[in-house]
């Protein structure tokens, strides 16, 4: 618990800034976020949206600042720990980065495996996520002979699959038409009632706000510019 008897930030950023050359892609941005919170990074193309998302996954080190994730901190963090670090997130893409000549099941479960998870466990807990989002009867196709919208429910699927604390997205209904974005909203918000801490970056902020209730983050060339609350 915090000092002041709310919950206890389970991301904190101070004072962060990411610069690529001489170009700021993040300028002194600070946020707390609780557990099972909904948060939504808005902005223009250009904003900091997807470099704030690799600097708390650690794809990415912040130049200046720090991050608190759970109360570690990631600039001191030891590449031996940083496997573990990651399972406690989601990855949600844009561009699905699936792997094209594996299957739909053997995409999803590859995050299993790589925690060392037992096979029974794995056929087991892929099939129930391939269910949840929709996608069970498409477990033995390719990635390419997938919609756009199924791609990216396979996507989620891979990216709950660990059952991890924090899902990012990044752009989730960016390339998608406007029922099967929000089929993948649907999704997300399925699993931030079942706990989840959910990240979500969009420039497409009127379709978030027909569907979600939490908070928007917006950035503009780097710099936090607001904070307000949506509601359904």
């Amino acid at each position: 618990m915090s000092a002041d008897g709310g919950k206890a930030n389970i991301i904190r950023l101070f004072n962060v800034s990411k610069r690529y050359g001489g170009k700021l892609a993040l300028d002194d941005v600070s946020l707390d976020i609780e557990p099972g919170e909904f948060i939504i990074i808005s902005g223009p193309s250009g904003a900091g949206k997807s470099t704030l998302l690799k600097v708390l996954y650690l794809a990415e080190r912040v130049s200046e600042g720090q991050i608190l994730i759970d109360g570690m901190n990631l600039a001191r963090i030891s590449p031996r720990k940083l496997p573990l670090l990651r399972r406690r997130f989601g990855m949600v893409f844009q561009d699905f980065k699936l792997i094209p000549n594996r299957t739909v099941f053997e995409n999803v479960a590859l995050v299993l495996q790589v925690a060392g998870e037992k096979p029974s466990y794995i056929r087991k807990k892929v099939m129930h996520v391939l269910r949840t989002t929709g996608m069970e009867k498409k477990a033995n196709h390719l990635p390419p002979t997938l919609s756009g919208g199924e791609q990216q429910r396979v996507a989620v699927a891979r990216a709950v699959v660990g059952e991890p604390s924090i899902i990012l997205a990044d752009e989730p209904t960016g390339s998608l038409d406007e029922h099967s974005a929000q089929l993948v909203l649907e999704l997300l918000m399925e699993y931030h009632k079942n706990g989840a801490t959910i990240l979500i970056a969009s420039h497409n902020l009127g379709l978030i706000e027909a569907s979600i209730r939490g908070r928007n983050i917006a950035l503009k060339e780097g710099k936090l510019q607001g904070i307000s609350t949506m509601l359904y």
